[in-house]
């Protein structure tokens, strides 16, 4: 079967998603990964919302965190604060998966601002409770479209903290887990490099060249010694992604491919 790069990227990211594990989840990209992974690899993963919905399992992508769609289909609704008291801060945690409008080379995002906060040029929808998950979950896992607009040297604004200044940063601001672990795009995945925890190409989608990815990075990236191809879609990924894609247009009445 033939697909498109954004599939790719959704398809990868949901394979990083353990069986079993606990994953809180960010609307929009991380939502629509955290749920084809329920579908197919991950059927066990339980999946947490920060407006307390526990083991969703929404039939169609949340619209947002309010979305009845996660309260109907849960395990169980709990407070907004103890899903971070009680589950985040607690260590309860496997996974936090974020989306961002930037990165830069350690896993820190900005979803606040693009150019200065007094005078911003574009004011982007902000933290929610992304710098909560990406302080204290056991680990993070970020999504996103590859470009040097999104994937910069230096943020306009640091939002949630991933490896700070990189080494052991994130160990002195005494923010526990590990922090950023992967970052899946539509032409790569990216993994922190061991003692500098700055991110490096350890996988090419296929047909992505090098090339590519150093043009649409907006620092000197670097690649593993060892770089992988990523594994193509199967026909049983592709399948339930665009129905469940299918099924939210249809119900957000959305145009295919909007969801």
């Amino acid at each position: 079967m033939t697909y498109t790069t954004n599939e790719m990227m959704t398809v990868a990211a949901a394979r990083r998603l353990k069986n079993g594990s606990v994953c809180f989840v960010g609307i929009g990209l991380p939502s629509k990964a955290a749920n084809l992974a329920r579908l197919t690899s991950s059927p066990d993963v339980v999946l947490i919302y920060e407006s307390g919905p526990i083991g969703a399992k929404p039939s169609v992508l949340p619209l947002s965190i309010g979305d009845g769609e996660l309260a109907e289909t849960a395990d169980t609704v709990v407070p907004t604060g103890e899903i971070f008291r009680y589950w985040l801060q607690g260590g309860r945690i496997d996974v936090g998966f974020l989306g961002a409008a930037q990165v830069d080379r350690f896993g820190n995002i900005n979803t606040t601002v693009v150019g200065s906060y007094q005078q911003p040029k574009v004011r982007l929808p902000g933290a929610g409770g992304a710098p909560e998950i990406a302080g204290s979950a056991k680990s993070v896992l970020i999504i996103l479209k590859q470009s040097a607009r999104s994937f910069v040297d230096k943020l306009d604004f640091i939002t949630s903290v991933g490896h700070g200044e990189g080494g052991d940063s994130r160990k002195r601001l005494g923010l526990p887990g590990a922090g950023p672990v992967g970052i899946i795009t539509d032409l790569c995945i990216m993994e922190p490099e061991a003692g500098t925890h700055e991110f490096v190409v350890t996988a090419l989608h296929p047909g992505v060249t090098r090339e590519q990815v150093i043009a649409a990075t907006g620092w000197p990236i670097r690649f593993a010694d060892s770089v992988a191809i990523t594994a193509e879609p199967t026909e049983v990924e592709l399948t339930a992604l665009r129905d469940l894609e299918a099924r939210t247009a249809a119900a957000h009445g959305q145009a295919p491919g909007e969801a």
